[in-house]
């Protein structure tokens, strides 16, 4: 073939050409974005270790969830700051909590969004951990009827879509026979599959005041060295009735994301979680890298790799830019 025939800068050259074969786009309906909320009104507390997030009042995240509708933002997932805390995270289940209260206000302002929540113990206990505690052990068959209680109760109060991210074994099972079993079987479940023991969930913890009270998770969590075990958990959840998969951490975890990609025809998400949010935010006010570009690079990275939603705290920004 003599050159230069095939010259691939031909496309390259203008912007409209370069938009016309563009391989991978981010839509506003593939953005999920994640707030906090707390009980109480009128609410809206800076989160310091997460630039421009707060825990929000259930009516100020209804206001926040308006405006974001009005952005042209889908969906997004709540996760619960208890008033109190006790060994066994009862709080998670109550009908007047945090989570449930924020549902109804969203739903009576944007009933057309589409909202999820986060189903796991480790915000509503004492020690921090997801799941029960019994002499230094976390349990996990236990563990189950209460994670199954908290996602009916947000179920009940309006939810669209319930997210377990506590990574006990069997918990999508057991919530899929709960949820059935109360007359809430057309509620889907988006699984926290291959959820990895990572060090970049520092600014979520803080912001949920879900540090562990002693040890780590990583007897639960995935060890991030682990490739073929994210495959081997994803087919569990899928086997147990999971309708969504997640990989988390997304921006460093590309190859997993990939692999459950190839794995599954469906629906794969990823959650580019607050560290990973963070080190954006702070190289950007040094100055070393462009906001913008940096921004929307990372989230095409993840959605090249193969995933179809994308959970990010940068969805509320990010939408005009789309």
């Amino acid at each position: 073939m003599p050159w230069p025939i095939h010259r691939p800068r031909r496309l390259r050259d203008h912007p409209g050409l370069r938009e016309l074969i563009r391989e991978t786009k981010v839509s506003p309906a593939d953005l999920i974005y994640p707030i906090f909320v707390v009980s109480g009104q009128k609410i809206k507390k800076p989160i310091p270790s997460l630039p421009d997030q707060y825990h929000l009042s259930p009516d100020l995240a209804a206001a926040l969830a308006q405006d974001f509708a009005k952005k042209g933002g889908k969906a997004l997932i709540l996760f619960g700051i208890p008033d109190h805390k006790d060994d066994k995270g009862a709080s998670g289940a109550e009908a007047q909590g945090p989570v449930p209260l924020a549902i109804k206000a969203i739903k009576d302002k944007v009933p057309d969004l589409v909202v999820i929540t986060d189903v796991c113990l480790c915000e509503y206990t004492s020690h921090g951990h997801c799941g029960l505690v019994e002499k230094g052990q976390v349990l996990n068959d236990p563990t189950l009827p209460l994670l199954a209680e908290q996602a009916l109760a947000h179920a009940q109060a309006g939810a669209d879509m319930v997210a377990p991210s506590d990574m006990m074994d069997g918990r999508v099972g057991a919530i899929r026979q709960t949820l059935d079993a109360a007359g809430y079987e057309n509620i889907p479940i988006m699984a926290y599959s291959a959820k990895y023991a990572s060090g970049f969930y520092g600014p979520f913890r803080d912001a949920a005041g879900s540090a562990p009270a002693f040890g780590d998770r990583k007897g639960y969590q995935m060890d991030p060295a682990n490739r073929l075990e994210a495959r081997l958990e994803v087919e569990l959840d899928l086997a147990e009735g999971a309708d969504i998969v997640m990989v988390k951490p997304a921006g460093y975890y590309l190859d997993i994301v990939r692999e459950i990609r190839d794995l599954t025809n469906r629906p794969v998400a990823a959650y580019q979680v607050s560290g990973e949010m963070a080190m954006i935010k702070a190289a950007s006010q040094i100055g070393v890298l462009d906001y913008k570009t940096v921004v929307l690079e990372s989230l095409v990275s993840i959605k090249r790799a193969g995933a179809d939603l994308i959970l990010t705290y940068f969805a509320p920004e990010v939408l005009p830019w789309l």
